[in-house]
């Protein structure tokens, strides 16, 4: 999607005519040598994914504000005293969001399952853009009260709370949005992420998932004519995001190329 985007501004932009997106399949243990390198051959950026975010942000010369709380950058963007980190999951969250649900983060109840790095992101994202009530639902409770003890300084007021997914609480607002931050629904068979119809009725659920597009939490949500909507735009807007770090083009102006891109690489998958 990455570079059906830069061919479409290399058509309107000289600039852009030898700009291209690799993917490097790099072992964790040699992600410290590879960023040395690719900072020395000056590539412009680097996006990374689990568990190279994590790694990385303490081994890049500067964290964007926002990345901090996270603890991880997906982004990093090429300066003369080193690597610049960004991490632009929660503006593809929220963005993505707004755009399939018509919903916004700001001053809705959340209910988020899952307590590992995507959920972290998505935690952060909330609060920080003035949720209602953010609960968090996993099923370890070791986990659990790390990610609380992480938000706990963020919350400035907000409700957060956690409970176990197998005992939601009588306290669950009705009309959250719940958005599921586990890996449950990668694989065929995979239990629930919680029985929505033990929560008080959701206003609607977002699945981070986007490949399978439908899963069990989506096909539940469906079948009790909840809006749901998978995580394939938080992919998109995520992406469009960082190339708008390295570029300085509006991630809105690159979005519909990229959707368009990844919507046609899962089609021919």
């Amino acid at each position: 999607m990455h570079n059906a985007a830069l061919a479409e501004l290399a058509r309107r932009d000289p600039r852009f005519g030898d700009w291209r997106y690799f993917r490097f399949e790099i072992h964790p243990d040699d992600l410290p040598r590879a960023l040395e390198l690719l900072h020395a051959k000056k590539f412009r950026g680097v996006n990374l994914t689990v568990p190279h975010k994590i790694i990385a942000f303490d081994r890049v010369a500067a964290v964007d504000a926002a990345a901090r709380p996270v603890g991880a950058v997906n982004t990093l963007r090429w300066s003369e005293r080193g690597w610049h980190g960004f991490n632009t999951d929660g503006y593809g969250l929220a963005t993505a969001v707004r755009e399939t649900l018509g919903l916004e983060l700001a001053g809705a109840e959340i209910v988020l399952l899952g307590a590992g790095g995507a959920a972290r992101g998505a935690a952060v994202e909330c609060l920080q853009r003035g949720c209602a009530s953010l609960w968090v639902a996993n099923r370890t409770r070791e986990n659990l009260d790390a990610l609380l003890a992480t938000l706990a300084p963020l919350a400035a007021g907000i409700v957060v709370r956690g409970f176990a997914p197998s005992a939601p609480p009588a306290g669950l607002p009705p009309g959250a949005l719940v958005i599921n931050a586990t890996s449950a629904g990668l694989r065929a068979g995979d239990s629930l992420p919680v029985d929505l119809a033990a929560l008080p009725r959701p206003r609607a659920v977002f699945d981070m998932i986007y490949n399978p597009p439908q899963t069990a939490l989506l096909q539940a949500a469906a079948a009790q004519r909840i809006p749901q909507a998978n995580g394939l735009r938080m992919l998109v807007h995520q992406g469009a995001k960082a190339l708008e770090i390295w570029s300085g083009v509006p991630a809105a102006a690159t979005a519909p190329t990229m959707a368009t891109a990844a919507a046609g690489a899962l089609g021919a998958r």
